[in-house]
């Protein structure tokens, strides 16, 4: 089971999504930014870092939003998402092939990774 962590990064009704490269596992998929925890890690250094190296911002973190388990073909993760906020700077495409503001009526919109079901749920409820 792999250790993963995602920001649900919110500005006023919108938030933030990403789209997976071509090149990697789950290509164009959108997904919330994040990555696995290192050896070492809290989930919130390990959200910060990713931020930082995903979308050259600073991140606030907050408290979780919601604990997800999901089995891949190829993997199984814990996936911890994070209620989080932009501290410093504007998000940028440095990993994703796009990235995106979007309310929650969009997201029937846009094809998220499949670990994304049960968070998606939970923000149009």
């Amino acid at each position: 089971m792999i250790e993963v962590v995602a920001a649900l990064i919110r500005n006023g009704d919108k938030f933030l999504i990403c789209r997976r490269p071509a090149d990697k596992a789950r290509p164009l998929l959108w997904e919330f930014v994040g990555g696995k925890v290192e050896p070492g890690e809290t989930p919130e250094e390990a959200l910060v870092r990713e931020c930082r190296e995903e979308l050259a911002v600073t991140l606030s973190v907050g408290d979780v939003f919601m604990d997800v388990v999901h089995e891949y073909p190829d993997i199984a993760i814990h996936l911890t998402v994070f209620n989080a906020s932009i501290a410093e700077g504007t998000p940028r495409k440095i990993e994703h092939s796009d990235i995106r503001w979007i309310t929650p009526g969009d997201i029937p919109h846009y094809e998220f990774c499949p670990a994304d079901a049960d968070i998606l749920e939970q923000l149009m409820a």
